[in-house]
C-alpha cells in the first residue's frame, strides 16, 4: 500500500502545479484497481500534496516568489492596438480589483469561499489560492481550511468505487 501511496502523493503535488493532470481521474482508477488502499490514508495523502503544491501559487499571490528574469517580458511601446486592448479590459481589471477589495475588507467571506472551493472545486480551487494569497490570507488558516476541504473531498471520491459496487452489485 505504501509504494502506492508515494504515486499518489506524487501525481497530485504534480496536478497540484500542472492543471491539465486529474487527480480525481487518478484517485478513481487506483481505487478501482486496488480496492485494498484504506480511502482514508488515500484522501489523506491527497490532500496534503495538493495543499503544498498549492503553496507555490499562494506564495507567488502574496508576492513571495518572483519568476526568474528570462520570463520576463520587456515592455512594448503602446501602440493604437495595446492601447485598444489596455480600454477593453479596464473594466475587467476593475472588476479583479474591486473582488480583492472586498475580500480584504471581509476575510470571513474569503474564509468561508475557499472553503467551499476547496471541498466543491467552485470557484476554481486554483483561482482561490491565487485569491487567497492576494488579499493576505494568513498562512495556517490557508492551510488548514485546504487541509479539511481537501480531504473531504478526495476521502469521499476515493470511497466512491466502494460505495456504488456496493449498491449495484
Amino acid at each position: 500500500m505504501l509504494p502506492w501511496l508515494c504515486v499518489t502523493f506524487c501525481v497530485a503535488f504534480g496536478s497540484a502545479l500542472v492543471p491539465f493532470v486529474s487527480i480525481e481521474v487518478f484517485v478513481l482508477a487506483l481505487m478501482t484497481q486496488r480496492p485494498g488502499i484504506s480511502w482514508v490514508a488515500l484522501g489523506a495523502v491527497v490532500a496534503v500534496a495538493q495543499v503544498a503544491g498549492k503553496l507555490v501559487y499562494y506564495y507567488a499571490g502574496r508576492g513571495s516568489i518572483h519568476l526568474p528574469a528570462f520570463l520576463h517580458r520587456a515592455p512594448k511601446p503602446m501602440t493604437p492596438t495595446r492601447l485598444r486592448w489596455q480600454l477593453r479590459t479596464k473594466r475587467l481589471r476593475g472588476w479583479v480589483e474591486s473582488v480583492k477589495e472586498r475580500c480584504e475588507r471581509h476575510p470571513h467571506w474569503m474564509f468561508g469561499t475557499y472553503g467551499v472551493s476547496s471541498v466543491v472545486g467552485l470557484p476554481p480551487y486554483m483561482a482561490m489560492t491565487v485569491l487567497a494569497g492576494l488579499v493576505r490570507m494568513p498562512l495556517h488558516t490557508f492551510v488548514s481550511v485546504g487541509l479539511v476541504g481537501r480531504f473531504v473531498r478526495f476521502s469521499a471520491l476515493a470511497a466512491s468505487p466502494a460505495v456504488f459496487a456496493g449498491w449495484f452489485l
